[in-house]
């Protein structure tokens, strides 16, 4: 089983969800569930099997084993089930901060009684590892105005709300904007 050597033989879990270090054997779902939802991600083509398997071959694979890794890719499940994937990215550990990845599969994202569920959860989890288990001092996010109700569970989540980026991004033909949300560790060391 692959692992995070800054996070040792961990997993971290509430209630019936839990977080792990993302696995070989989950990584074609995951491309899958990004091909399919790629009008909420900043991705702009299509990944092939073979350019799944090469990223992470070539970029998280060998990561996994620095002390203070660019990625940390997170597997997400319900009752043992995969039903999503996120984690820490585009981290600046001389800084303590890191942006927040999520995507869940798409069956769940389109009832939004469950993603806003599911989305809380993870949030509760993400910030406990980044937090309590790394020591972070900040995270933020980038989310598309055309999603509300998950801009609603950041804000109820603790993420505050700290900018927009005007007409940041073309999105079905139309000029989109990107919020910027950002939440500081409130469980100082």
């Amino acid at each position: 089983m692959k692992t995070y050597s800054c996070l040792g033989d961990w997993s971290l879990s509430e209630g019936e969800y839990s977080l792990s270090a993302i696995q070989p054997s989950h990584i074609e779902r995951i491309r899958q569930w990004r091909n399919d939802q790629m009008d909420i991600l900043r991705q702009t083509k299509t990944i092939s099997s073979t350019e799944q398997r090469d990223y992470f071959t070539n970029h998280i694979w060998p990561s996994m084993i620095l002390p203070t890794p660019p990625n940390i890719l997170l597997s997400y499940f319900y009752k043992g089930k995969l039903i999503g994937y996120g984690g820490l990215v585009h981290i600046s550990w001389r800084d303590l901060r890191a942006e927040v990845s999520f995507l869940l599969e798409p069956t769940r994202s389109k009832d939004q009684k469950i993603y806003t569920a599911n989305f809380s959860h993870y949030l509760n989890l993400i910030k406990r590892l980044a937090f309590n288990q790394l020591g972070f001092h900040r995270l933020f996010t980038e989310t598309f105005d055309t999603r509300p109700q998950h801009i609603f569970t950041l804000e109820k989540s603790g993420f505050k709300q700290e900018g927009v980026m005007k007409d940041h991004i073309i999105i079905n033909g139309e000029y989109t904007n990107s919020i910027l949300h950002g939440c500081l560790n409130h469980y100082e060391r």
